[in-house]
Order: structure tokens, then C-alpha cells, then sequence
């Protein structure tokens, strides 16, 4: 029987794995042009570039990772206009999870058995994923279990949400998701209901960022035995989700 690559590993939580660019970008973009009728609008040559809309124009999605400021991916909606941006290390996954939710927001239905789009609010979620709540000057800020990402919801005449996360401020661990006011609440909804959820993401281990894995609970896929997502499983029961605890957790 042949078995998958050794680097291929599962990662929990979710917002600790990294982007995982690669083939993974394709579950962004690849519903919308095959299933949905979007149309490529720009594309550099060598393909690092796309800018897809929607059929009625309301919605560009954006990748773009020659931008120097890092912001690859932007999705914006016009009339009422709202913008969503994310930085180059946010898990390509969250990102997913909205753009593949996109059309059913738009009125488009088709899929819809198939691309779950949650009808709960994003505080909500973020209490049921046991992220911790406090108040802050102009709103609440939420923080997942370890400490490690971050959401604040400022209040007033446009509120929005600022995703932020890195693990002890260390290189490549960095990134950031921002929804300008007006962003509607099933988007942002979408968003952190991926990041809630605690099954594992797939990754190759050299994509998972360094000083994440200290912290991240991550199982080989060639993992024998009970197999890998039930040895995984195991190893999140026990987890150590201080944000000092830092120490690693391979299986």
C-alpha cells in the first residue's frame, strides 16, 4: 500500500499552520471561475497574480503576493462598499471559507449543500470556540485559547474586526486579517468560524512556520496505529494552551 510523504503532517489549531500557499489556492479561487461563472478580470503571465469578479461585477477577489506591504489577498464588494484584507501568512483556508461562501451571499444557491455558510453571529462563535472576551475603549476584544491570535471588534457608526497573530513576536509567524465597515456579519462570521474549528488543517511541514510548531499540536500523516487523526485527537485533549506553553508537541 503506498503511503503519503513523511512532511505531510496535520495542524491544530488552525491559525498556528501558516498560509499553506500552494495547491491550497486553488480552494480559493478554483470554485468561483469552475462553478460559478466568475471571470478573470487580470492575471500576470506567470500566473502569481489574479483578479477575479463576480457575474455582476458587485465583488473582486484579489491575490497578489508582489505587493510589498504583504496584504496578498483583498476581496471588496461595491455599493454598498466594504473591503476585506489578509495578510501573506493568514491559513489559506479561512480565506477559502469566505470566497467559496461568496456567491451564496450574492443570491447564488447552487453548492449551497455542499459550501456550509454559518448563520451565527462572530462573537458567538468565538465564545463557543472558547476564546476569552474583555471590553476595550471603543469596543471588545477577543483572544483565542493560547493566546496567540487575537480579534477586536470596535464599536460606533461602522464597526469592524481586527484579526492579528503571531507566536511570541517571531519571524514568519505574522499575519493579520482586517473587514472595514460594512463588511456584512456572515462574512467575518465565515472567518472565525474556520479559525474555531478544531479539526486539523493539512500541511508539509517545512510550511509550518518555525517558532508555530513549538507551539502548534502537529501528527505525521504516516502516523501507524490508531492513524493520524485520532492519534491527533489524543494529542489535543492534553494540550498545553497557556500562551507561555510553548514547549513542542510532535507525534
Amino acid at each position: 500500500m503506498n503511503r503519503l510523504p513523511p512532511e505531510l503532517v496535520l495542524v491544530s489549531p488552525r491559525h498556528l499552520a501558516g498560509s499553506g500557499l500552494g495547491s491550497t489556492k486553488v480552494d480559493a479561487l478554483g470554485p468561483l471561475i469552475h462553478h460559478f461563472g466568475w471571470t478573470t478580470v487580470e492575471k500576470l503571465p506567470d500566473g502569481r497574480r489574479a483578479v477575479l469578479a463576480s457575474p455582476g461585477g458587485e465583488v473582486l477577489v484579489d491575490f497578489d503576493p508582489l505587493r510589498q506591504d504583504g496584504l496578498w489577498w483583498t476581496i471588496s464588494h461595491h455599493e454598498p462598499f466594504w473591503q476585506a484584507q489578509f495578510s501573506r501568512q493568514t491559513p489559506v483556508e479561512a480565506i477559502a471559507a469566505i470566497t467559496q461562501a461568496l456567491p451564496q451571499m450574492l443570491g447564488d444557491d447552487r453548492y449551497a449543500d455542499r459550501i456550509p455558510v454559518t448563520d451565527r453571529g462572530t462573537a458567538d462563535i468565538a465564545r463557543a470556540g472558547g476564546w476569552t472576551v474583555q471590553g476595550t475603549t471603543h469596543g471588545a476584544s477577543w483572544a483565542s485559547p493560547d493566546g496567540h491570535c487575537t480579534a477586536e471588534h470596535t464599536g460606533g457608526p461602522e464597526p469592524v474586526w481586527h484579526f492579528k497573530h503571531s507566536v511570541l513576536d517571531g519571524f514568519n509567524t505574522h499575519w493579520s486579517a482586517d473587514f472595514t465597515g460594512d463588511t456584512p456579519e456572515r462574512v467575518t462570521a465565515q472567518f472565525m468560524a474556520h479559525l474555531t474549528d478544531d479539526r486539523p488543517v493539512l500541511r508539509r511541514i517545512e510550511d509550518v512556520p518555525v517558532l508555530a510548531r513549538h507551539a502548534a499540536v502537529i501528527t505525521a500523516m504516516s502516523t501507524a496505529g490508531l492513524g493520524a487523526h485520532t492519534v491527533h485527537a489524543a494529542a489535543q485533549v492534553g494540550r498545553d494552551v497557556s500562551p507561555r506553553g510553548t514547549s513542542p508537541s510532535r507525534r
